[in-house]
């Protein structure tokens, strides 16, 4: 499995980006941080566990498949499918382009939910 976790704090150069072994990696990681500024984003690239499926047949792009976990203030007083649309629609380009993202799994969570999810953890170990 291929798990990048960042505490979000700097920002890649785009000529670093231009050689990147990962650009859609690299794509998700700048539009959602300079566009939700998030406290906390996980990104996990699941594309080799659906490698196999059939719609993934002659697709030779090794990212197509992301979970997220995203913290963000800008969710807060949005549903989780407002949420989501907001993701989604700042990916759209990768998306809709041939070879791109096939498929992303969001978790979206407000900096409360998140301290919440951290107590009732906590409470619970």
């Amino acid at each position: 499995m291929f798990r990048r976790s960042v505490a979000v704090a700097g920002k890649r150069h785009l000529s670093a980006m231009s050689h990147s072994m990962t650009p859609m990696e690299d794509a998700l990681r700048t539009k959602i941080t300079d566009a939700l500024k998030p406290t906390t984003l996980q990104i996990f690239n699941d594309s080799h566990k659906h490698s196999h499926h059939q719609a993934m047949q002659g697709v030779t792009s090794k990212e197509t498949h992301f979970r997220l976990v995203i913290t963000s203030s800008s969710f807060e007083g949005k549903m989780q499918l407002a949420r989501h649309r907001m993701v989604n629609t700042l990916m759209k380009d990768e998306l809709a382009r041939e070879g791109g993202i096939h498929a992303l799994q969001l978790t979206t969570r407000t900096p409360q939910e998140e301290e919440s999810k951290r107590q009732k953890e906590a409470a619970g170990a």
